[in-house]
């Protein structure tokens, strides 16, 4: 009897020892460690990040009147001119007859010249659907970029983040083609592979600026034109291409509509920016001007 008993209190312990290491494996994870983890794996923790977005400045500029197009094709793609511009800037043309908008360049307009106050280009026309020699009613409001904090959500399976109304902008470079490789070729070591480059520049070019792809000038860049088509702006970045120098394509969007910058540079010296505005303006686009980016 005493052989058969002894046995049960031992195998007892050893049960209420394997339910214990059963309970305490289980609960892993369940401290706070455990419950730090579950949070990020719902995809429920947020964070923050800067983007960039042009907003509306009517204390630098803001007018309202008649807007006209002479009917003259014009370079330079969108923009508007009025008596009372100090310096260029970027702004939102609207036409309030037809609530169409565009984005586009402001510059100064001599006073002594007849018709309404506001004069605008072909392409600036044409996106605010604007008749030769009719005007219009035109609002125009400068345009500020700024940085902003923008919360963003970690992705979840049920979850709908809604994108922030901000300005993307990226630059469009010439893409350089390589020559097919001859079919019983055999690979190339390293050494031996040669990287396309983009033909000299001819001697109206200026090679210090362009090249140097850092300089200390606040507007190093000229701004030749802003396009609400992307093929009027291709065509004015290959005609820089064309007189030797390099130009950069970039997109921009503001309240879901699209325009293309072309931009020159980066200048490296005040004398390289002046040259290159030179060469510029003798290409035709005589309203370019200094940007910083």
């Amino acid at each position: 009897m005493n052989r058969l008993t002894l046995p049960l209190p031992h195998t007892s312990r050893t049960i209420g020892v394997l339910v214990a290491l059963t309970v305490l494996v289980g609960c892993e994870g369940i401290g706070p460690l455990g419950l730090g983890q579950g949070n990020s794996a719902s995809g429920q923790t947020e964070s923050t990040k800067l983007v960039e977005r042009d907003v509306e400045a009517p204390d630098v500029f803001s007018v309202t009147d008649k807007g006209l197009w002479d009917g003259r094709p014009s370079l330079g793609g969108v923009w508007v001119a009025h008596p009372d511009v100090t310096e260029p800037e970027r702004v939102i043309i609207r036409n309030e007859a037809n609530g169409k908008f565009v984005i586009g360049a402001l510059f100064r307009r001599e006073r002594d010249l007849p018709g309404p106050k506001l004069q605008i280009s072909s392409d600036a026309a044409a996106a605010l659907n604007i008749l030769a020699g009719a005007p219009a009613p035109l609002n125009v409001t400068a345009l500020r970029r700024e940085e902003v904090d923008a919360p963003v959500q970690d992705s979840a399976p049920d979850a709908t983040i809604k994108t922030p109304s901000a300005v993307t902008e990226t630059a469009l470079a010439p893409v350089v083609a390589s020559p097919p490789a001859t079919p019983a070729a055999e690979p190339a070591s390293a050494a031996e592979v040669a990287v396309s480059a983009p033909p000299a520049p001819k001697a109206a070019a200026l090679p210090a600026a362009t090249s140097n792809p850092t300089s200390t000038l606040a507007k190093p860049y000229v701004q030749i034109g802003i396009f609400s088509i992307e093929a009027n702006a291709n065509r004015a970045a290959n005609q820089m291409r064309s007189a030797g120098m390099v130009p950069s394509v970039k997109r921009s969007e503001i309240n879901g509509k699209a325009f293309w910058r072309v931009v020159v540079g980066p200048a490296a010296t005040n004398s390289e920016l002046n040259s290159l505005l030179k060469s510029i303006k003798t290409e035709g686009y005589s309203d370019a001007y200094a940007v910083s980016s």
